[in-house]
């Protein structure tokens, strides 16, 4: 069944929408998609989990102050999550060579696996649904991409 703007249930866009509305269509879809990925990533983790296993792979080894400023949270609550992924074998604790006081988190190759699996389930799921638009809309969606990717990359 290809997806059309009257089988979803936000409105079509009209052309004369202010960009208060706008920006609440685009707030509510962004919403409603991070909520759908999150739930085809079946990982078995909090949110803050898999944010904390993605942001370690990432920036590569880090200290849990590093990680708390990346994920912007407190110290304590980065402890907390790292025990956990720490227990489920996605992480280990390994001394800094160049300063074997400070310990760095890293990710196992049980946590490289996980994030792949989650990223791979994600992408077929959003790949079905994009399949589903039929050409116009799907080049449409991808020319409203370069637009997304400039809004979340420029600070303002």
């Amino acid at each position: 069944m290809a997806l059309t703007p009257s089988s979803t249930r936000i409105p079509a866009a009209t052309g004369a929408e202010t960009s208060e509305e706008i920006a609440g269509r685009l707030r509510l879809s962004a919403t409603r998609l991070a909520r759908k990925l999150r739930q085809e990533a079946q990982t078995g983790l909090s949110p803050s989990q898999l944010s904390a296993l993605a942001a370690i792979e990432r920036h590569g080894p880090v200290t849990l102050g590093a990680l708390a400023d990346h994920e912007q949270v407190a110290p304590p609550s980065v402890s907390r999550v790292v025990a956990k992924i720490e227990a489920d074998g996605l992480v280990t604790r390994q001394p800094d060579p160049a300063d074997r006081r400070v310990t760095k988190v890293a990710l196992t190759p049980k946590g490289r696996a996980l994030l792949g699996a989650s990223r791979r389930r994600k992408t077929e799921w959003l790949t079905t649904r994009l399949e589903d638009l039929g050409p116009e809309p799907r080049a449409r969606l991808a020319d409203a991409l370069d637009i997304l990717e400039a809004l979340t990359t420029e600070s303002r």
